[in-house]
């Protein structure tokens, strides 16, 4: 099995590791310091041993930052994390409302002039560092660069990662790594630039065609790269890692350690992506007289942008994903029925998500899981991103809502799917909100909008339904999505924040929800990919896009108040549960076959 259900942290270790890290601070004349998480690759994903935050905290999801006083620690999560944060930290630790109150505003409430915090420039962006540098002006506080304070105090720290690297086949990428260097080499002469800066892994894999193993659910090498403006590559990681791959003319495989020497030796300018790029990067040129451009990760957008096989790899990466959640609901419903006669009949979490993962395993595809299984009943699934482990396990009870978040990862594809399913019968309210939540996916489906339209105009089409009822969820309604690659991936996404226009090729999920704590969580979730969509006869001769669904597995229609829905809706629904039927059906075991008769029956 991929997935682990042990409690990797506990309340209680917090306390004293505070009490050691403020002593710490105390010795470096300092009154604070700021823990992210984060490494710096600047990516989501991190390695056991750059799990700083959980280390200290408990708080293990995979957003936030901690900020240290002498007399009062904050910890930093968004709304998807705050049922989380109370439950994993001790009382020592006080969550904050983020990005609602800004890191500078507390600060400026906690610490007097005078009062200096401390942080790691390889853990912060510039684009961090400056905002909180501009909120805390004219207050007297100020920020200073240190070693990472957390490292010395971690004493049984795990060893970095050394799984090999593998080639990419070229016929999944749709494009040779020689080809995507050479383009991007050209963008940067065109922008006048000599190199550009990469340090989020994914880029770095998918530029170089090659997957790596270093970081969990993430199939990457970790490293650093400098690109120059003729397509050459400098790789930096530790060579035994690339040990027999061969990445093609003009790509140098260089130890970690070469790195900062390396940076001192350019000619600028030099592209960086101010959002990404490790702070101590940007020191490292400015204090070597090197001019710095500032613009997007330039292989952001390509790599958004899937190529025809990649689209191909997505499609059959989720029939055959599609197929395995069939049979795993095909499962749970029996286990479903089988609680509701039967008393004494166990089923926890824990067995769901192991279930699934046989069943993708069962495919004989899987590469990993492309994140822990989320399964939530009842009120755990109001815990955004729930992670079971072996102390929440909970027993499920007829009645529950059972929220279902997972994915595979696999050579061709990442999937990731969300279905919540009702464990005998539920009650009217549960029903009418995750008719609304269906209601809003659909929107997102049907959706057809003129090129230059960002994720950012869509996303009250999904919280419309919901609004009307004067409900909403706390996360964004879709984020991009990567081929064999991170399941979150930028620059696209469904959210209010997002100013960047949709394109051809790009893949996102599609997952409204909806949370109401202690009680149960709703959320529904398809991967889409954006194509071109020509307008009704009668409509404007523009440019229009769409949506095309990948993700194939039918919505529980138990759940559905179906007056609630509109014609179009019902339509929608029907249409896209034959889909299911017809595509999954040869592929399914006899017994799941007609389990899938019954759960695409039209509304």
């Amino acid at each position: 099995m991929f997935q682990s259900y042990a409690a990797t942290t506990r309340p209680e270790d917090g306390p004293p590791r505070l009490r050691a890290l403020r002593h710490a601070l105390q010795g470096h004349g300092v009154d604070g310091f700021i823990i992210p998480r984060a490494d710096a690759h600047q990516g989501e994903y991190v390695a056991a041993c750059d799990e700083r935050l959980a280390w200290l905290t408990g708080f293990t999801g995979s957003a936030g930052f901690c900020i240290v006083l002498r007399d009062r620690a904050g910890l930093f999560v968004d709304g998807r994390y705050r049922v989380q944060a109370r439950l994993q930290c001790a009382p020592d630790l006080t969550p904050v409302n983020w990005p609602e109150t800004k890191p500078a505003a507390w600060l400026r409430d906690a610490l007097p002039a005078g009062g200096v915090v401390g942080f790691d420039p390889w853990l912060h962006t510039p684009d961090e560092i400056d905002a909180l540098e501009q909120g805390l002006k004219g207050s007297g506080i100020a920020l200073q660069r240190m070693d990472n304070q957390i490292d010395a105090l971690w004493s049984d720290r795990p060893a970095p990662p050394t799984a090999p690297a593998r080639a990419y086949p070229e016929d999944l990428a749709g494009d040779s790594t020689a080809s995507k260097r050479r383009n991007l080499g050209a963008a940067l002469a065109a922008n006048g630039q000599r190199a550009t800066i990469l340090t989020q892994p994914d880029s770095i894999c998918w530029l170089l065609n090659i997957r790596g193993a270093d970081l969990p659910r993430l199939p990457v090498v970790q490293g650093f790269a400098i690109v120059h403006d003729d397509g050459r590559v400098d790789l930096f990681a530790p060579p035994a890692k690339l040990d027999g791959l061969d990445l093609g003319h003009g790509v140098q495989i260089r130890p970690r350690e070469a790195f900062e020497p390396a940076l001192r030796t350019l000619h600028g300018p030099v592209r960086l992506d101010r959002a990404t790029v490790p702070l101590r990067v940007l020191d490292i040129l400015r204090d070597s007289g090197i001019d710095t451009s500032f613009m997007q990760d330039p292989c952001l957008l390509p790599k958004a942008c899937k190529t025809h096989a990649e689209l191909a790899g997505a499609r059959a990466a989720h029939l055959r994903d599609g197929a395995a959640m069939v049979e795993f609901l095909c499962w749970l419903d029996g286990q479903a029925a089988e609680l509701v006669a039967n008393p004494g009949h166990v089923l926890r979490e824990i067995d769901i998500a192991q279930h699934l993962e046989r069943c993708r395993h069962a495919t004989g595809a899987l590469q990993d899981l492309s994140f822990d299984t989320i399964a939530g009943s009842g009120p755990n699934g109001a815990i955004v991103h729930y992670r079971v482990t072996e102390d929440t396990n909970r027993r499920l009870i007829p009645g529950d809502l059972m929220l279902v978040d997972s994915g595979g990862q696999y050579l061709d594809g990442t999937t990731d799917i969300t279905r919540t399913i009702a464990i005998g019968p539920v009650g009217q309210l549960e029903a009418e909100c995750f008719t609304r939540v269906l209601q809003g996916m659909i929107a997102i489906s049907r959706a057809r909008f003129p090129r230059g339209v960002t994720g950012g105009h869509l996303d009250a089409l999904a919280r419309y339904p919901l609004w009307l009822a004067g409900m909403d969820y706390d996360h964004g309604t879709g984020h991009g999505v990567g081929a064999f690659l991170s399941v979150h991936e930028g620059p696209q996404r469904l959210s209010r924040i997002s100013q960047v226009p949709l394109r051809d090729g790009m893949i996102l999920s599609n997952e409204p929800g909806y949370y109401r704590e202690g009680a149960f969580g709703i959320r529904i979730e398809n991967l889409v990919s954006v194509r071109a969509d020509p307008a009704p006869q009668g409509g404007d001769a523009r440019d229009w896009l769409g949506f095309e669904t990948l993700t194939l597995a039918p919505i529980d229609t138990r759940l559905v108040v179906q007056d609630q829905l509109t014609a179009g809706e019902r339509d929608w629904l029907n249409r896209y549960h034959a889909r299911v039927r017809t595509l999954l059906h040869p592929l399914v075991s006899r017994r799941a076959r007609d389990w899938l008769d019954r759960a695409c029956t039209p509304v």
